[in-house]
């Protein structure tokens, strides 16, 4: 479906609005892992079931674990560490943490295992975690490519003492290694070569100490050692959800903010939220913060000076080239930019009418919407892609901009 955005700049009233948001996604699938692999019952309260996290939940179910929803609230039957079925075919659709987590997982398992992806799956990185699984012991027998999705997985009972894994591209693989080093059954050394945001695995070694398992870091050297314990477990709002409508605020002067966004987040877009209130244009490093690449990007226009954004190379290997769609979708609307390998200069100026190409990334749909929101005729196309990780995020859009106009 195509959504045409409301320019409703200059028609807002004053008063605060109140949005809730989904769950966290990073936190959510985290606590799907910990509860499955832990011994017992664990409860986790206010989940997000978007299409990536309902992915990884379908995925464990298909790997034997039981588990039982009710709303947001999921209660998950751990494994101990060994999966009872030794051979199991799944799909992580384009569900990004699903396809880095549970190869980890499954690398550690007595079994034959077929993992199976998306289209856009297939071109996303993963040969390091890859490379990381096989100095463990894991064997690989790929589908298609070398080194990329799909293929079939033959885990060890026997790993390696010590392991080493580059995360110049993702910090994901650091943290798939982490939450799954405990089903080695010994104490697990883990070598870190490149650097990438750790934000996500301070909060992958936050979620771990909760479910029982302290992790020891030393020059680079994380030693995993241990077993988590069955627990209740309460899920952040997403953070990278709430950025959006507090974007909003920065282009409208409205006063907007999200429930249970709390400024002491474990959650690195948290970031994001705190440069907004001061910035109006300039050099930002957002390595560290970069799903909100396509927010800044998309409200660039209307700051006072020009936004250089760095660092963020990485991201042409998202769901999409996220600097290529950024580009695309700044000269459609007739805004001046300069591109960069790792980033992209945004010169202020009123956006012209255009048509918004997703590249069928949800990021690209929900960030360029904040645009529409103070220039005429911006429409998003295929504006449902935005269900990968907030399935209603047009509908809530659309109840914020009734209460601010009405």
């Amino acid at each position: 479906m195509n959504y045409a955005v409301k320019n409703i700049y200059g028609k807002t009233l004053k008063e605060k609005i109140t949005v809730s948001v989904p769950g966290s996604k990073s936190i959510t699938a985290r606590a799907l892992l910990l509860a499955a692999i832990a011994d017992g019952v664990s409860t986790l309260n206010g989940a997000q079931f978007s299409d990536d996290c309902q992915t990884f939940l379908n995925c464990l179910k298909n790997l034997g674990i039981r588990a039982e929803c009710n709303g947001t609230t999921v209660k998950v039957v751990g494994c101990g560490g060994k999966l009872k079925a030794e051979s199991a075919e799944i799909n992580v659709g384009s569900a990004g943490t699903a396809a880095r987590f549970l190869p980890a997982f499954l690398a550690f398992q007595k079994g034959r295992y077929t993992l199976n992806c998306s289209d856009q799956m297939k071109r996303r990185p993963v040969a390091p975690l890859i490379k990381s699984l096989k100095l463990l012991g894991a064997k690989f027998t790929f589908n298609e490519e070398e080194n990329c999705y799909p293929f079939i997985i033959e885990g060890t009972e026997n790993s390696a003492d010590t392991v080493e894994v580059d995360i110049s591209k993702s910090s994901q693989f650091l943290s798939a290694l982490l939450i799954s080093a405990v089903c080695a059954g010994k104490p697990l050394n883990i070598k870190t070569v490149g650097s990438h945001g750790f934000d996500y695995v301070k909060m992958t070694l936050d979620m771990m100490w909760s479910f029982g398992v302290s992790v020891e870091e030393k020059d680079g050297m994380y030693t995993v050692n241990g077993m988590y314990s069955a627990k209740q477990y309460d899920i952040e709002p997403d953070i990278s959800a709430a950025c959006y409508f507090y974007a909003m605020n920065k282009i409208l002067g409205t006063d907007i903010s999200v429930k249970g966004v709390m400024p002491h987040s474990m959650q690195g877009d948290i970031k994001f939220i705190n440069l907004l209130q001061d910035f109006n244009g300039g050099k930002i490093d957002m390595h560290a913060f970069s799903d909100q690449t396509i927010t800044l990007a998309a409200i660039a226009p209307y700051l006072d000076n020009p936004t250089e954004i760095v660092n963020v190379a990485h991201i042409r290997g998202q769901e999409c080239d996220r600097i290529t769609a950024i580009c695309e979708n700044l000269a459609v609307m007739g805004i001046k930019y300069e591109e960069r390998n790792d980033g992209i200069k945004i010169y202020p100026s009123q956006p012209k009418s255009a048509t918004i190409k997703t590249f069928g990334d949800h990021r690209v749909a929900m960030g360029f919407a904040l645009t529409g929101l103070r220039a005429d005729g911006i429409i998003i196309e295929n504006a449902e892609v935005c269900s990968k990780t907030f399935k209603n995020y047009f509908e809530v859009l659309d109840g914020v901009c009734g209460k601010l106009t009405v």
